[in-house]
């Protein structure tokens, strides 16, 4: 880990760190037959009939229109328009997630080496603090030497973005990529964020950016200047927040480690459905990869929840949580097949709607004993 010994302590510099497509990276990275090639990983997408979304796609399936969260039905449909014009279809991937997880894990680990704090905001993405540095310029040297260390052992680029809090940051990684390095100072965060559209603020989602374009506000200077009272009317106390980010201000500081909250498991049917042969089959299927995961990771867990939705798109969660953490297949099952039987009858489906999606998680993870030894006697 760098550390300078002299420094502004009063100097906040915060680095986020945004792996490039990395799904497909990955993909690419160890299939050499995919080098170049439009990739996009996700659900099956059936010639076009297939349900689900997509999970990533890499930046020349991205020229084609394909974006994360885009149905999977789109996404073919927009591979093929490109394949009437003459240009190579996306290569459709169901993933490998636990080579994407153990990936992630190695890149946090160079990370960890260089920073002050560090915290994980997904499998693909983290916050650092490298206020100890003590000067932007060190903080950019500590940046690219991350860069250049994980393009030499995982064969993957990323994109930095380094400013005085982590609002700032998130959003300068963004803004040059794949393989951006970009900072921004204290002085310099204002003029930055103005010209931006506001739906580049973190939390500001499609309804929410419609809404302010409704009202003739585009870019993060319109929305600074609505002013904090106004939009807390419209839109109660993320309109405070709102207005607080259109401002660059963020104190939230960088946790060191991360809490995994939950592990779940969740499939759209190609079908709708109330066939609880399949259903159930499929849901201790799940069950099985939750409890799998879980158990890897070293977590136990109290809380066993599903979701269902409905053809009708209105979903419906149920939770229960057992007195004793659990930590085996056998026992989610039972207790997710217990919360699930009541949606094959009158208790929680008395119309017999058919069902479209259907989910199971685990909540309240703790590090499971055999786990927390391990790691205390590395």
């Amino acid at each position: 880990m760098l550390r300078y010994a002299q420094h502004d302590m009063s100097m906040r510099i915060i680095l986020h760190l945004d792996m490039d497509a990395f799904f497909a990276s990955v993909e690419e990275r160890d299939k050499p037959w995919l080098k170049g090639k439009p990739i996009v990983v996700g659900a099956d997408p059936k010639d076009g009939g297939g349900r689900g979304v997509v999970s990533t796609a890499n930046y020349a399936a991205r020229k084609y229109g394909i974006h994360s969260a885009l149905p999977i039905s789109t996404a073919w449909r927009l591979s093929e328009q490109a394949r009437s014009e003459g240009k190579s279809p996306a290569v459709f991937l169901a993933g490998t997630y636990h080579k994407y997880s153990e990936t992630s894990a190695r890149i946090m680990d160079i990370m960890r080496r260089y920073v002050d704090k560090l915290e994980p905001a997904s499998i693909d993405e983290a916050y650092a603090d490298v206020s100890s540095a003590g000067s932007y310029a060190k903080a950019k040297t500590i940046a690219g030497k991350i860069k250049k260390e994980i393009a030499a052992k995982e064969k993957l680029t990323c994109s930095v973005g380094i400013a005085p809090n982590k609002l700032i940051s998130k959003i300068a990684a963004g803004s040059h990529k794949p393989n951006g390095l970009t900072v921004i100072t204290e002085v310099e965060a204002q003029k930055f964020l103005d010209p931006l559209p506001a739906k580049e603020i973190p939390g500001i989602g499609p309804k929410s950016a419609a809404m302010l374009e409704q009202r003739g506000i585009r870019t993060i200077a319109e929305l600074r200047g609505v002013g904090a009272e106004k939009l807390t009317d419209w839109f109660g106390k993320w309109g405070s927040e709102m207005n607080e980010k259109a401002n660059g201000r963020d104190d939230s500081p960088v946790v060191e480690g991360y809490e995994t909250k939950s592990i779940g498991e969740q499939e759209t049917f190609e079908v709708d459905t109330r066939d609880a042969t399949l259903l159930l089959g499929r849901l201790r299927a799940m069950c099985l990869a939750v409890a799998t995961r879980a158990t890897r990771e070293g977590f136990q867990w109290k809380t066993v929840s599903i979701t269902v939705r409905f053809g009708d798109f209105k979903t419906v969660s149920r939770a229960y949580t057992m007195k004793r953490y659990a930590s085996n297949a056998k026992t989610l099952e039972l207790e997710a097949v217990r919360l699930f039987l009541p949606f094959l009858d009158a208790r929680e489906n008395p119309k017999k709607k058919l069902i479209r999606l259907l989910g199971v998680r685990v909540e309240h993870l703790v590090v499971s004993p055999q786990d927390l030894f391990h790691r205390n006697s590395l």
